[in-house]
Parts: structure tokens; sequence; C-alpha cells
């Protein structure tokens, strides 16, 4: 009964030892250069490119065991892209409108909400790294578009439009990530790494002006080099 208890004993300590290696929260800043695109998903609708953005936000990693930690906190996005669709411009003074394609410039801009399950490794001397994975939810706050009509016979633009009433007021997604953590004095510590954050429905309301039955829809993705700091 004395060994049991002994092997119980020790058992605890060591535990208890390992789990004081880590803080049970860690509060941090990130900044995370991005490139973003859309992808459109309608009938005769074409990406234009990859565009860049940046993103920031506050972090905040729950720990529930020693080597996974639950991140979540508030990032404000910048999600960047081009695409083109079918449309139709009416110029003052013409009695019908014009048939053409309109390429558009469109930068959304969120508040996210993340729930992501981190697994580290050990640190080896003062390096370890990382693998990420979970979900996002988030918020509209803003859509701007520059927008080029291509006519047959005529070329229309227009410029820093709010758009936000053609665009869904929440994005959820899937969001994938791999990095390292390098520890500085104490508990403090950077990180970097790489993220893929994917749309999962699409976010262009409404139907097509040249087409009414085609319903217009669209995905926003991004990838980001998160570069931040924990405490």
């Amino acid at each position: 009964m004395t060994r049991k208890f002994t092997v119980m004993l020790i058992c605890l300590i060591l535990s208890s030892t390992l789990i004081a290696q880590e803080k049970a929260f860690h509060f941090g800043f990130k900044i995370a250069p991005s490139m973003s695109w859309i992808k459109p998903q309608s009938q005769n609708y074409v990406n234009e490119g990859v565009r860049l953005g940046f993103n920031w936000g506050f972090v905040g990693d729950f720990y529930l065991m020693e080597n996974y930690s639950l991140q979540s906190g508030f990032n404000i996005l910048y999600v960047n892209g081009a695409y083109s669709y079918p449309d139709m411009y009416q110029p003052d003074g013409v009695s019908s409108p014009i048939t053409g394609t309109t390429t558009r410039e469109l930068r959304l801009k969120y508040v996210q909400i993340p729930a992501i399950l981190r697994m580290r490794t050990n640190y080896i001397d003062k390096m370890a790294f990382y693998g990420e994975a979970g979900l996002a939810l988030a918020f509209k706050t803003g859509a701007k578009a520059d927008d080029e009509f291509q006519g047959q016979i005529l070329t229309h633009t227009l410029t820093d439009q709010d758009v936000s009433k053609q665009y869904r007021f929440s994005r959820e997604s899937l969001v994938l990530g791999a990095g390292m953590f390098y520890k500085l004095n104490g508990s403090t510590r950077l990180f970097g790494g790489l993220r893929f954050d994917n749309n999962f429905f699409d976010i262009i309301k409404d139907q097509n002006a040249v087409d009414p039955k085609v319903k217009q829809n669209g995905i926003a993705n991004y990838i980001e080099l998160n570069i931040g700091i924990l405490l």
C-alpha cells in the first residue's frame, strides 16, 4: 500500500512539473502580410488574379495540455481580389443598356474571430514547431470596389465605390497552418508561420444583371504569413 501511494505521489509531482513548464494562457499581437483572391463559381465569371493585403490582430493561446492549445482572439482582415463578369451599362442619352464585361477590383474588410487548435512539438533548445487547424467566423465592416466596364463601343470606369450591400455580411472559413515558436526571456516567445484561410460559402449576393437566371457565387480565400509575439 505504501509503495502504491509513493508511486502515485511521484506521478502527481511529475505531471504537475510538466504542466508548470507552460503558462496556462499567453496573450499577444500579430501582423500578417497576405495574398488573397476571389474565386467565382458562376457561369462566365472569371478570376482575375491574386492581390496583396495586410492583416493584424490580437491573439490568445489557452493551453489545454502542455503541447496543445486553443487559440482565439480577433483579427482585422483586408481580403482583396479581382474578377470579371457579364454586365450592362446605360450611358446618359442612350435608350437601351449596352452589354459588356465588368472587371472589378474588390477590397473587403472583416473582423474575424477564430477558434483554432494548435499542436506543438517539444522545445529543442529554444525552438519548437506547430501545426494548427480550426474554424473562423468573420463579419464584414466594409467593401469598396473599382469597376471598369468594357463594351463594344465604350469603356466606363467607377472608382472607390461602396459595394457593401452586394456582399454577404458574414464569412465562415476553415483555417489550416504551420509554423514555429522561438523562446525569448521567461515565457515570452516569437512565432511565425503560414496560414491558409479557406472560405466555405459564397460571399456574393443577388443575380447577374445580364442574365437574372445566373446567381452570383464566389468565395474569397487567402494565405498569410503570421508574425507575432506571445507574452
